[in-house]
């Protein structure tokens, strides 16, 4: 089989596809070809050598595929189900602990950037039967964010407004979640394309953040003078406006950082407040399981942008980086 494996020092440069011997399933494994990843900011910091990684390390955190054959004692999984991997290999169910969440898919164990797996069987779950491979490949980072930020870290209602930021995955996902339990949806971005597109996915108001700085207030305003009820928290850095666009006790889900700064804002604001801040790393195998439950009967369908192949997952990347895509990109076999 073929795969992608990370030549140190890491670098785009230094992806290298190379054939590797297909391992056959032992007790409680699958062995799955692997049909489609995407890709995610944390992967990119992985292969760019941001995190560390072993040499010969395959990345990707998402990957979904069919799988070929069961190893004994899998009772779950038969050959030819359809299946997606999961972020965190050790966390299976129960709230997050120190064992659960040391080991993420691509970085510190072997990701799904290869054309097949084997692979422990409670390391995956069952794909919606609504979505492709390409749609399914999507979830396991980006969508299981935005999933346990609104519906495990929070509770959005019918009628509440959350607020997101950009147009990658995680704002995406968060998006359509949001819509897909009632609520309305303000969202933030600097491109005035990528504003129509957010309106056709339903964002309610959709606000140009550098033709507008002071966008708390204007969030304040669209939100009947009250603020938004839930935050989802991708960029970092100065939250200033972030906490200022907020409702009393709302709720602020820490995703990511891709400002890479420093979080910063005024603590006698969100105290006088009473916002309710969670820092969320993806999730469980089981949050997952509920995730594609929930996806499977609302026919809710990913957002893809860009379709790459395999070889060419430097290039995916380097486009990755120009920030024009909006959704997901994935790579497809």
């Amino acid at each position: 089989m073929k795969r992608i494996e990370i030549a140190l020092p890491a670098s785009l440069d230094n992806l290298r596809l190379v054939e590797r011997p297909i391992r056959r399933p032992g007790a409680g494994e699958l062995l799955v070809k692997v049909m489609a990843n995407s890709l995610n900011f944390h992967d990119a910091l992985v292969v760019r050598g941001i995190l560390s990684s072993a040499a010969g390390r395959v990345p990707l955190s998402d990957g979904a595929g069919h799988v070929v054959e069961v190893g004994a004692d899998v009772q779950a999984f038969k050959a030819g189900d359809r299946v997606t991997g999961t972020f965190f290999p050790n966390w299976q169910d129960g709230p997050a602990t120190v064992e659960r969440v040391a080991q993420m898919r691509g970085e510190h164990v072997d990701g799904f950037a290869s054309e097949y797996v084997t692979l422990p069987a409670d390391q995956f779950t069952h794909t919606p039967a609504t979505l492709t491979d390409a749609q399914a490949a999507t979830l396991p980072c980006a969508a299981l964010t935005a999933w346990r930020a609104l519906t495990v870290a929070s509770t959005v209602k019918p009628g509440d407004t959350v607020l997101v930021k950009g147009s990658g995955g995680v704002s995406v996902f968060a998006l359509q979640f949001a819509l897909m339990f009632g609520a309305q949806v303000i969202a933030l971005t600097s491109s005035s394309e990528k504003a129509a597109r957010l309106r056709q996915l339903g964002a309610t108001h959709v606000i140009n953040y550098r033709e507008t700085p002071d966008w708390g207030d204007l969030v304040r305003q669209l939100s009947n003078a009250a603020g938004a009820d839930h935050v989802v928290e991708v960029v970092g850095g100065d939250l200033t406006q972030t906490i200022k666009a907020m409702q009393v006790n709302g709720h602020l889900a820490l995703v990511g950082a891709l400002s890479r700064q420093p979080v910063q804002f005024s603590t006698l604001a969100a105290v006088t407040a009473n916002i309710r801040i969670s820092a969320i790393t993806v999730g469980s195998r089981t949050h997952q399981a509920q995730m594609m439950h929930a996806i499977e009967q609302a026919h809710l369908l990913p957002v893809l942008d860009r379709h790459f192949e395999l070889p060419a997952l430097a290039d995916a990347f380097r486009y990755m980086e120009t920030q024009k895509h909006l959704g997901k990109i994935v790579i497809t076999r």
